[in-house]
């Protein structure tokens, strides 16, 4: 851990009022929690919370509900109905709590969706104060919403008498800064997803310590254009050209470009898919996926890594018919028997698809706090508890 993070397991937390914002925003498709995962990965903390004499109540957001025009297709009863069944405790799960929380001891509280509230997603000063006077610790184990200075994460650490981090947070910090700070070379990073502006940051931050970065998805594509190479109708960001080339000229790290690649003719579950190498695109192609020669040529790459880094899928992995280069990426991940470290969200829906999970040293719980961590090296909160 970073010096002066202070840390819930060396707290005293006895008979104290203890405020943990977890990350239970789970997907839930007409009532039914589609993915557990993160209800899992918040179960041990909870627990130590309790075992340490804590009077427990949680907070999360899930979604990103209207405040002013609330239906309840964003409540939080799902998530404690389900945490209740996978801790065997009772839960009671709280509407109305944001003017005051009635404990009892050995009691699980979960708290309706932080993102009811007006003034949570801006930081509100009087919400963020109020929010804090609901403990006599605040416990911030969001690592997925540690990169937003909201009300239910930010704001409480800046207004709770005390506050810390919890074992979530503390475990991903520790193997992101193993991965970033002092990495087993060769390491191999691959930043997949539709905009190089959206990770810009993060490819440049890894350029400096990566000896290979492979990029996929749309990002690709503007690099090919940084090319002068052909990418018919695909997604491209024509404004991020002279940064692409900036990181293809870097010396120190080596970016492999597509040498095929699988287009169709519009975005679509629908087209067929077809093999050609970027010289045969044509102005009406779409590229959706690497071809069969790149994902060997990348497989390769893999291979050599003593360390890697994933965020992001290489090609449009849920049709079907462009899966192909994901899934031959995910692969080469799995047989690689370096520690390699996987975030966002689209990236762990691969890796429970093609049922690697237990080959993936460690998987980070957040998608934007992942990437906001490698690009800084910290988060807002951190930044915040060292003071």
């Amino acid at each position: 851990m970073p010096p002066h993070i202070p840390v819930m397991q060396n707290i005293d937390l006895q008979g104290l009022r203890t405020l943990i914002r977890l990350d239970l925003n789970v997907p839930i498709d007409d009532g039914v929690i589609t993915s557990e995962a993160r209800i899992h990965a918040a179960i041990p903390t909870i627990e130590m919370a309790l075992s340490k004499g804590a009077k427990v109540a949680l907070l999360s957001h899930l979604g990103r509900p209207d405040p002013a025009a609330l239906d309840g297709s964003y409540s939080l009863e799902p998530v404690a109905i389900k945490l209740q069944e996978l801790i065997n405790r009772p839960v009671r799960f709280l509407t109305d709590w944001v003017d005051g929380i009635d404990h009892s001891d050995d009691e699980i509280i979960l708290c309706e969706n932080t993102r009811y509230h007006i003034g949570e997603t801006t930081n509100d000063e009087a919400l963020s104060q109020q929010l804090a006077s609901l403990c006599d610790v605040f416990v911030m184990d969001a690592f997925g919403a540690s990169h937003r200075q909201h009300a239910s994460t930010y704001g409480a650490v800046q207004f709770a008498s005390q506050a810390c981090i919890g074992p979530l947070m503390s475990q991903e910090i520790e193997s992101l800064n193993q991965g970033l700070s002092d990495p087993e070379k060769p390491l191999v990073a691959i930043i997949g997803g539709a905009k190089v502006s959206s990770k810009l940051g993060v490819i440049e931050a890894l350029a400096k310590i990566c000896d290979h970065i492979i990029v996929g998805g749309g990002i690709a594509n503007t690099f090919l254009l940084a090319q002068g190479l052909q990418t018919g109708n695909s997604l491209i960001e024509p404004d991020m050209i002279d940064a692409a080339k900036r990181i293809l000229n870097m010396d120190q790290v080596n970016v492999p470009m597509p040498t095929d690649v699988r287009v169709g003719k519009e975005f679509s579950n629908e087209t067929d898919a077809i093999i050609k190498t970027i010289e045969a695109i044509e102005p009406d192609d779409v590229i959706l996926d690497i071809g069969p020669a790149t994902a060997k040529l990348y497989a390769e790459v893999i291979k050599t890594a003593n360390t890697i880094i994933w965020n992001g899928p290489v090609g449009v992995f849920e049709f079907a018919q462009f899966s192909h280069g994901t899934r031959a990426l995910a692969n080469a991940v799995k047989d690689n028997a370096g520690h390699t470290i996987v975030g966002g969200g689209d990236t762990v829906a691969v890796i429970e698809q093609y049922n690697m999970v237990d080959s993936i040293s460690y998987i980070s719980t957040g998608g934007g706090a992942f990437l906001e961590f490698i690009k800084s090296g910290t988060l807002p909160i951190l930044d915040l508890l060292k003071q």
